[in-house]
Parts: structure tokens; C-alpha cells; sequence
């Protein structure tokens, strides 16, 4: 199992990255350092990924704040919470099944950090609502697998059209096939694609 644990193991992924593929040194020239990108693990993380699926990042930061103002990143509070509870901080209705069902899954948080990346994608999609976008961007930003990469996410996609020139943006499967030659260091590639294309929206 390989682990992003320090701001050391992405400088050093993306060192790999830059000697493997010429598109992402020229990438990394203009994004400098890559971000670290780990949060904490647990239910809180992953009810977070459950706020941001298909809704902008202003959306989700707003629903989020409202959430845990009214302290519903806590399982046992989210169980008992209602409908106009959950409806008064901004969840859609199928979200807030998702939410209740994660909180009723009482996943294994302390176990998944010691299982294999595809056990643990397997494992996490087995809760409703828990897709294969939303379970790649815990492993990755929460347990800190090195080499799990969310082929699914618009930004990567949209990103790796513009650093490797692509005439469209990569469909899901495509730009999985494509970061089959990133490992094992896909999730420093996401670092790097993530980081790029917040450099191209800024001078947009």
C-alpha cells in the first residue's frame, strides 16, 4: 500500500512525474509546489464528499458551513436529525438519504486505513449514495493513497485535456486508460492536474 504522508512523498511523486511525462514538467513550471492535499478520515469526510457531488465548490462550501454549524457531521446526530432539519442547511432529498445511509452504515474507519485501495473502493460504494468518484477522493485525500486517481472528476479531465492538448476533454474511461502509466503515482498526478487547472481558471 503506498501512502502520501508528507509534503516530502508529493514533492517526490511529482518529481517521478515530471522525468516520466514531458507534459507534466512543463505543468509543474507553472504550478510550482504541489499542495499537500489530506484531510482527516471518518464519517465527516465522507459526508463532505456526499455535500459536493454535482453542486460548485460555492455551493458546497456554504452547505457545509451551515451543516456543521448545526452539527450534523456526527453520525448519531445525523440519524436523528429531519427532513426540515436536513432541508434548512441545504441538502436535496436524495442527499439526505445518502446521509442518513452513511450514517446508519457505521463503516469501519479504523480498519479501512490498514486495506488495500480497491478493497476500500469496493467497501465504500457498497453504501448508498457513496459513488466510485466520492469513494477515489476519500482514499486518496483522506487515507492518502498515493496511487488512487478519481477518473471521474470533471476538473481532472478538463485539466488533462489542456496539459496534454487534447482535441476534447477526456470521457471517464479514457483518462483512466491514461493515467495507467502515472503509477504508482497517480495521486500526485491528480495533485498536479488539480493545481493546473486552477492556474488556467486564474488567468482565464
Amino acid at each position: 500500500m503506498l501512502l502520501i504522508e508528507t509534503q516530502a512523498d508529493v514533492d517526490k511523486g511529482a518529481a517521478w512525474l515530471a522525468r516520466a511525462e514531458p507534459c507534466f514538467a512543463a505543468a509543474l513550471k507553472l504550478t510550482g509546489p504541489l499542495p499537500l492535499r489530506l484531510k482527516p478520515d471518518g464519517f465527516s469526510a465522507l459526508l463532505d464528499a456526499i455535500v459536493s457531488q454535482q453542486v460548485s465548490l460555492a455551493s458546497a462550501a456554504a452547505i457545509w458551513q451551515r451543516l456543521t454549524s448545526a452539527g450534523l457531521d456526527d453520525p448519531e446526530r445525523m440519524k436523528k436529525a429531519s427532513d426540515d432539519d436536513l432541508r434548512a442547511v441545504g441538502l436535496s432529498r436524495p442527499k439526505m438519504r445518502y446521509a442518513r445511509a452513511l450514517a446508519g452504515a457505521d463503516l469501519p474507519y479504523a480498519d479501512l486505513r490498514r486495506l488495500p485501495d480497491d478493497v476500500v473502493i469496493a467497501r465504500l460504494t457498497e453504501v448508498t449514495g457513496i459513488g466510485r468518484w466520492s469513494a477515489e477522493i476519500y482514499a486518496m485525500q483522506s487515507l492518502g493513497r498515493r496511487d488512487v486517481f478519481a477518473a471521474g472528476d470533471l476538473a481532472l479531465q478538463e485539466a488533462a485535456k489542456l496539459v496534454f492538448a487534447l482535441a476534447d476533454r477526456p470521457t471517464e474511461s479514457a483518462l483512466r486508460a491514461m493515467a495507467a502509466a502515472w503509477s504508482p503515482n497517480r495521486g500526485v498526478a491528480a495533485r498536479l492536474l488539480w493545481a493546473y487547472y486552477r492556474v488556467h481558471k486564474s488567468r482565464a
